[in-house]
């Protein structure tokens, strides 16, 4: 919560212009972060739970692993090689990829609502 509040107070922004995402992960739903988002004055969007259609990180952390799998044959040597194989192969994922994702929200919605909130494969 620290470095999500350092960032708000970073942007200059009113803390009534956030909306805070969070998919029910239980250390999103720990007693003090309810606590602590009502103090901060931000609207909380509902989120269904375990709902990785709808969150396009899930896409983009399913991408790394395919790309990490796919460019490196042996397993890294240690923890130091295996983030800068990390940050390596993040660094190629470009906007536009990223943006695809986004792009697909829409898309993504509409299918759920469809399949009256079942997985819709994403």
């Amino acid at each position: 919560m620290k470095s999500l509040a350092w960032y708000m107070e970073e942007s200059g922004k009113p803390t009534n212009q956030f909306i805070f995402m969070q998919d029910n992960d239980p250390k999103h739903t720990a007693k003090v972060v309810p606590k602590w988002q009502n103090e901060q004055d931000f609207h909380v969007m509902k989120w269904p739970p375990q709902s990785p259609d709808l969150n396009p990180i899930e896409n983009m952390w399913q991408l790394l692993k395919r790309r990490l799998f796919r460019n490196y044959d042996c397993p890294p040597c240690g923890i130091h090689e295996l983030w800068d194989r990390i940050a390596h192969t993040w660094y190629q994922i470009t906007a536009e990829k990223c943006q695809k994702f986004i792009k697909s929200m829409p898309d993504r919605c509409r299918a759920v609502i469809e399949a009256d909130g079942f997985y819709i494969g994403y």
